[in-house]
């Protein structure tokens, strides 16, 4: 029998197993499955002609089964039967080829080699799979989110189309995994935080302070992910920018919140990752002189278009990778308080939350328990607000007098 929608990430790993034989190999066998799935969804939609996106192909799913054995559309494999459904084939197609992302590179990227999977569950309990290139990431999705994101589909296209430079997620497909009445429903989106980089902080930001501290088993993690409260206690001068970088940054804000409060989704996070890059200079000459010679490889750059930080807010690509850093991950070059360089990764997340169905109840009850203005479950309009506003105003700043003159 069908899971309902809001409990199906919490069964997720208690009820796959009866399709999948032990508790180990859920997860190997949930990769494969996925492989295989957009293995063959990719390859047949290669062979439809390219076309403009109609209204009714955001409505579309496609599904194949896959019996264990075989069958003359389908290759044999170990992991149970299942069926793999694809949501939107066409418009989703559309958007990849909007990033720059060739069909045969998606497929290698996410099938050619192992799915990494992520220990750092979010609090939705979701599974996230990273693709082996550091592309993609793979997350499972509530049966709600997965509706939701469909219902978002038409005016998300048209909001792409306006304009590509955007802080939201970017979305390149959407997936459901089925077997012994089970759904796994799973989104492909760009990978915001590149594994090559090593991310000193890391900051889930909200612009509310109501509880907006990192629980003292996160801060146990090798890089706990921070929040509201520890970020104004820490950075109290905040992430500090050049005036054009700052600006860029504002203005592709304004413009997402303008978009998400139109769609009435609220709850929303902006992810930022901070790289210190002298720090990082520092690291590497105390493990040189521990272990000789450091590895000399430099990360790779992104290869999807607008995917990196400094895409998604620049309009012009004249000034791609900072020149005093030699980036080519996409960062936002950025100062801290002591004038260190740094490098900002961001991106808005968990967007598929739509106030009106999930979180009305959420609020009449905490606005009982606490001043209603700085409950972070707030009207649409309200949230967009406070969230730009802290962001603008307490996370990033330009870069003031005293720091230019020492040459910043």
């Amino acid at each position: 029998s069908h899971i309902p929608g809001q409990l199906s990430c919490v069964f997720l790993l208690i009820h796959v197993p009866c399709f999948f034989p032990s508790l180990q190999t859920t997860s190997s066998a949930l990769k494969g499955a996925i492989q295989l799935g957009i293995t063959h969804t990719v390859g047949s939609l290669s062979q439809k002609p390219e076309r403009d996106v109609l209204l009714q192909d955001f409505e579309v799913v496609e599904s194949i089964f896959f019996p264990s054995e075989g069958s003359n559309l389908t290759p044999a494999h170990h992991y149970g039967d299942f069926r793999f459904k694809t949501y939107a084939p066409i418009a989703f197609r559309y958007f990849r080829e909007m990033f720059g992302i060739r069909p045969d590179d998606y497929m290698y990227s996410l099938c050619n080699e192992d799915l990494i999977e992520l220990s750092n569950s979010g609090a939705s309990g979701s599974l996230f799979y990273l693709s082996s290139d550091d592309e993609f990431i793979i997350k499972t999705v509530q049966h709600k989110e997965a509706e939701f994101l469909q219902k978002l589909l038409p005016g998300y296209f048209m909001n792409l189309n306006q304009n590509k430079r955007t802080l939201l997620p970017k979305f390149y497909g959407l997936y459901c995994v089925q077997a012994a009445g089970k759904n796994i429903r799973i989104v492909v989106m760009n990978n915001l935080l590149p594994s090559a980089v090593r991310m000193h902080l890391k900051y889930d930001l909200k612009g509310s302070t109501y509880k907006r501290r990192a629980s003292p088993k996160e801060r146990d993690k090798a890089v706990p992910t921070y929040k509201d409260l520890d970020f104004m206690q820490d950075m109290q001068e905040g992430l500090l920018m050049e005036g054009d970088k700052y600006s860029a940054v504002c203005k592709t804000l304004h413009r997402d919140c303008l978009l998400l409060q139109s769609f009435k989704i609220m709850d929303y996070s902006l992810l930022v990752g901070v790289h210190n890059l002298d720090q990082a200079c520092r690291e590497q000459a105390s493990e040189e002189a521990v272990a000789g010679a450091a590895d000399q490889r430099r990360p790779l750059g992104q290869k999807s278009l607008y995917s990196t930080a400094i895409e998604a807010i620049q309009a012009e690509t004249g000034s791609m990778g900072s020149e005093d850093t030699g980036d080519k991950t996409g960062g936002i070059p950025a100062r801290n308080s002591k004038g260190e360089r740094l490098l900002v990764y961001i991106g808005i997340i968990d967007i598929l939350q739509s106030y009106r169905f999930v979180k009305r109840l959420e609020h009449s009850w905490k606005a009982l328990v606490h001043d209603g203005d700085t409950v972070s479950v707030h009207r649409p309009g309200f949230y967009a607000e406070r969230f730009e506003k802290f962001m603008c105003n307490v996370v990033f700043r330009k870069i003031p007098c005293k720091y230019r003159d020492k040459g910043v």
